[in-house]
């Protein structure tokens, strides 16, 4: 066989083999940008309320038997992904602010829906991808931090509130914000060298101060509060883009 033959069986093995093992969006110096459905669900429980001040006058009654349970919600995500090295990528995640309806339970649990809150929780993740960026399917886990902050609480049950603060009075509620670890797993599949199909699965260990600011019919300003484990578990099932 000719030199030249050689050169030219040399060049088509090294193309089928650099073929074979095409990255698929996952390599050092990646970033994909991905948008996807949220689904936060919470795993609350609550503590009795407790009214703290009636009219100025610092009080402690606690009205025993009563709790509160924070509803599934789904809202649309997005991520932003950096990978520094083919195994070890950086995301920064949130989304659209999820509005989360608020039961009640125990003694509470009659009134049905009693109020809602919108929840904000944009994160910071660092993930290892296992597997070669040749691979189509990689698994990942992750570990980051999470700031959360609420707003627009408001009481929506007017019997409960009748029944609790007596008819015609107003309340507004504000919860307190926090920072908070994020435990996540999941993984990729590269449907093409750019376009990845994700899904993962991430545990927050959040709890809140609930404080509800209420004025009577008759303009007594009552404060109470109940502490509240959220505790999300959090799937995002995502379509990226690799560039």
């Amino acid at each position: 066989m000719s030199m030249s033959h050689h050169r030219l069986s040399a060049a088509v093995v090294g193309a089928l083999l650099m073929a074979g093992t095409a990255a698929y969006a996952q390599t050092a110096g990646t970033t994909v940008v991905s948008a996807g459905w949220f689904r936060v669900m919470p795993q609350s429980d609550s503590v009795p309320l407790r009214t703290t001040n009636i009219g100025g006058a610092p009080v402690n009654i606690v009205s025993s038997g009563t709790g509160a349970k924070v509803e599934d919600a789904d809202t649309l995500g997005l991520a932003v992904s950096y990978f520094f090295t083919d195994n070890i990528s950086g995301e920064l995640v949130a989304g659209v602010p999820p509005r989360h309806k608020v039961s009640g339970e125990g003694k509470l649990a009659p009134f049905g829906v009693i109020g809602s809150v919108r929840q904000w929780s944009p994160a910071i993740l660092a993930k290892y991808h296992f597997g070669t960026a040749q691979q189509r399917f990689r698994p990942y886990v992750g570990l980051g931090i999470n700031y959360t902050w609420f707003t627009d609480g408001k009481i929506t049950s007017t019997p409960f509130s009748n029944a609790t603060f007596g008819p015609g009075a107003t309340t507004t509620v504000k919860a307190d914000s926090s920072w908070n670890p994020v435990f996540n797993i999941g993984a990729t599949y590269a449907m093409t060298d750019r376009w990845i199909l994700g899904l993962s699965v991430s545990y927050l260990p959040l709890k809140t101060k609930a404080t509800l600011n209420t004025r009577t019919a008759t303009g007594v300003p009552v404060t109470s509060e109940t502490s509240i484990k959220i505790r999300p578990v959090v799937t995002f099932l995502t379509v990226g883009y690799a560039f």
